[in-house]
């Protein structure tokens, strides 16, 4: 299978994951909107990508699973 974006790859979300498959990392937690930059972790099995989501700031806030069409290269 054929992957479009690389490990630790730069990209921008363009859908709110599912809250039920988000695991917060900031304490309190911070709401993720549509537009944040994030960056590749992991090729979930199931064809999806992990990825970290990230503040203005570069700092990891969240992890959640996308499809390879709900994300955006920055690069």
């Amino acid at each position: 299978m054929q992957q479009k974006f690389k490990r630790h790859q730069k990209v921008r979300i363009l859908v709110v994951p599912n809250e039920e498959y988000v695991e917060y990392y900031a304490d309190p937690p911070v709401p993720i909107k549509k537009g944040m930059n994030g960056k590749i972790n992991l090729f979930l099995p199931n064809g999806q990508y992990h990825v970290e989501i990230l503040d203005e700031e570069d700092i990891v806030i969240a992890y959640a699973p996308f499809n390879e069409e709900d994300l955006e290269s920055i690069d």
